[in-house]
């Protein structure tokens, strides 16, 4: 006799046992009702809300075990580290499982909540791995401290290993090349070089061909698309370089006597028509300060010349031809790709572009994460579902995010590809 859980996927158990099943009651091994429970939760209109209810309660014992072990099936360990699932207290344990993909902790990573980054930054797998760390870097509710924090570990690492480009490579096969100039000196600003890498050349280039974008959203502030900005304020960004701030100019008097016409100027007037020296420590900005004070050209060099954390701030730019700009940037790599390519706060024109450049549709990940994508167009979203591995058409068929047309051919699609392999 076959698994409770199979016959519950082919529909063949009874209603009062499907009750059961939803609150966990029935008699068979711990791992196969953590499955059991979660298969419903996910799958299941009708029991999905008990089931769902069942594992929030569910005993904290049996879930850490389930949470620990490599063999705990790949459904399982992805409804638990989901934000809307995860139980803080299991998060230590699910984030050194090797059966989690490292892609997967970066996707939890970029969205995880405060009290979610302070446990991953004491978890040994996240501190040995750049790709997380780059991810925690790039999450919107890491504090200026912990990004310190995060500094201090990318640069003990270094010290650590001969060779950063290797321990890259053996992270994510095939990078080499990308993370050289990124790995080569991690704590080096990266838009410290950039400027050079940049020819001033390609910049009046991408201004040319663009020209009558720019001149139509001339003026248009910076406004990130789905306002996270606005939300959590500007002390959540990082600080960035020092940037000097003029000191406002000092207000005159209300009571003092303006002088004579004919009378000759003194000292104190010719001073007051300069600029007054700056005195004290510069000011600090963060990035998203010193991104509101440019304006589209300004955004437009910033996106092609910057930094990661610039280019991540600037993908979300409510002005198309800034966001685009992010694209073009000399030094954009695969991994900000991915990331861009499953973000629901990005203009629909970002996700149409990301296809049309060659390089990206060689990445997997990228091609996955835009069907996977809810804001991504359905023709753009149906096109790619080809190119999809038949393990990631089954999740797809079973993702409610998606439309149903998606999800319903992505089913089709996994059905077909499984009978094919079953033939040969």
């Amino acid at each position: 006799m076959g698994r409770i859980i199979d016959q519950i996927r082919a529909s063949k158990l009874p209603s009062n046992m499907m009750q059961f099943a939803a609150r966990g009651a029935l008699a068979v091994p711990p791992t196969e009702n953590i499955e059991i429970l979660v298969y419903l939760a996910r799958h299941n209109k009708v029991f999905g809300d008990l089931a769902r209810m069942t594992l929030a309660g569910w005993d904290e014992k049996a879930s850490q075990a389930a949470a620990s072990d490599p063999g705990t099936a790949t459904e399982v360990l992805r409804y638990m580290i989901s934000p809307d699932n995860l139980r803080p207290v299991l998060l230590p344990a699910l984030l050194e499982n090797p059966s989690i993909r490292e892609d997967e902790l970066v996707k939890f990573a970029l969205s995880a909540s405060r009290e979610s980054v302070a446990t991953m930054l004491q978890s040994k797998r996240v501190r040995a791995s750049t790709a997380i760390r780059d991810g925690l870097k790039s999450n919107p509710y890491v504090k200026k401290e912990e990004l310190e924090e995060i500094g201090k570990v990318i640069s003990a690492d270094a010290e650590d290993t001969p060779s950063p480009i290797v321990e890259a490579a053996s992270e994510r096969p095939g990078a080499v090349i990308e993370t050289t100039a990124a790995t080569a000196n991690p704590e080096e600003p990266e838009s410290g070089g950039a400027a050079s890498e940049v020819p001033d050349e390609e910049v009046a280039a991408y201004f040319s061909e663009h020209a009558a974008d720019i001149a139509a959203e001339e003026g248009k502030p910076f406004k990130p698309t789905g306002g996270i900005v606005d939300l959590l304020g500007a002390d959540y960004f990082p600080v960035s370089d020092v940037a000097e701030a003029p000191e406002p100019a000092p207000v005159a008097s209300a009571k003092a006597e303006p002088p004579p016409a004919d009378a000759p100027p003194t000292a104190a007037a010719a001073g007051a028509s300069k600029k007054p020296p700056l005195s004290g420590p510069p000011r600090r900005e963060n990035t998203l300060q010193k991104i509101s004070h440019l304006d589209v050209k300004g955004r437009i060099q910033l996106a092609l010349k910057g930094n990661k954390e610039e280019r991540s701030i600037l993908i979300r730019d409510g002005t198309k031809v800034v966001a685009l700009a992010v694209l073009d940037a000399p030094k954009l790599a695969d991994g900000e790709v991915e990331r861009f390519a499953s973000q629901k706060n990005v203009l629909e024109a970002v996700l149409r572009q990301i296809p049309l450049k060659r390089r990206f549709m060689k990445n997997y990940i990228v091609v996955r994460n835009l069907v996977a994508n809810p804001r991504t167009p359905l023709d753009l979203g149906l096109g790619l579902m080809k190119n999809l591995l038949i393990q990631d058409l089954k999740n797809l068929s079973a993702n409610k995010e998606v439309s149903e047309t998606i999800r319903k051919l992505a089913l089709k699609m996994y059905k077909q590809k499984l009978d094919a392999a079953a033939k040969k």
